[in-house]
């Protein structure tokens, strides 16, 4: 399907410099109105009684929990653990994880080493080793930045090992044919078409990252997000749940944002796309 001379591929317009910033302003728009629909639409069915507040809360219930928890200073706490875990957990993730996954795609031999070990340890479930990982760090911070961790740093490692692995073989020819060696076509070749790969990984990890946090405080914990989660589900405290619901989420979209941002930053370094599609 050709591309038309105005931009227009299918009907859909393509979002480039000022177009662009339109696109992320309407979508901005038309997000932030969806979001106080859905507030508005759960806050009727409360009135209306058309849903149990002890299951499901209302926005109204919610903000008065949460004002009270603030007011009561106990949440910040929670808020600093949780924060702490994730951004220690996450980083070490990446430090670990690109390194490994750059190694791995470039020395074949190695990636065949290391391949059962990392496939068994990613379709492990995290929660399966939770009993292992308190056992070995106890219930304090590092037994849940250890469970941030193994979450976030397989889709960071196979990303970016996908990123290396897909590299345009006739490129690499064409770069030996005029002497370039291993480190020039690694550090001009490689790596920057690896990046969009990469910061596809950082995404998946922040998810997988935010799941760690509360999941390892839910199971064995003394403080945060997820603790406070449990504590007010075990006496059916339904809107003092959503109170700590929603700081993951919302640092979910932060995180979700920033490297939507990084990864825009980045798109000139993507294969050209030709005029056809």
């Amino acid at each position: 399907m050709a591309v038309a001379a105005d931009g227009k591929v299918g009907g859909g317009q393509l979002a480039e410099g000022p177009a662009r910033e339109g696109w992320l302003s309407e979508r901005a728009g038309i997000g932030t109105f969806a979001v106080v629909l859905a507030l508005v639409a759960w806050e009727a069915a409360y009135r209306l009684r058309l849903v149990d507040p002890l299951f499901i809360s209302a926005p109204s219930r919610v903000s008065i929990a949460a004002v009270e928890l603030f007011a009561a200073g106990g949440i910040w706490n929670d808020l600093r653990v949780s924060g702490v875990e994730f951004l220690v957990g996450f980083l070490l993730s990446v430090v670990v994880g690109i390194p490994m996954g750059l190694v791995m795609g470039w020395y074949r031999r190695l990636a065949y080493v290391l391949d059962p070990f990392v496939n068994a340890l990613y379709a492990t479930p995290r929660v399966a080793l939770l009993p292992l990982v308190v056992i070995w760090l106890g219930i304090g911070i590092w037994s849940k930045i250890a469970i941030v961790f193994l979450g976030a740093v397989f889709p960071v490692l196979l990303s970016t090992y996908a990123g290396v692995r897909t590299t345009d073989a006739r490129l690499l020819r064409g770069a030996r044919s005029f002497g370039a060696d291993d480190l020039q076509i690694f550090r001009t070749l490689v790596l920057p078409g690896s990046v969009p790969f990469i910061v596809t990984g950082l995404r998946l990890g922040v998810g997988r990252a935010l799941i760690g946090v509360v999941v390892g405080e839910l199971y064995a914990a003394q403080a945060g997000i997820g603790f406070l989660i449990a504590v007010a589900g075990n006496q059916f405290q339904t809107d003092k749940v959503f109170v700590g619901v929603f700081p993951i989420a919302l640092a979910g979209v932060a995180s979700m944002g920033a490297l939507t941002r990084l990864e825009r930053r980045f798109e000139r370094w993507r294969p050209a796309v030709g005029s056809e599609i």
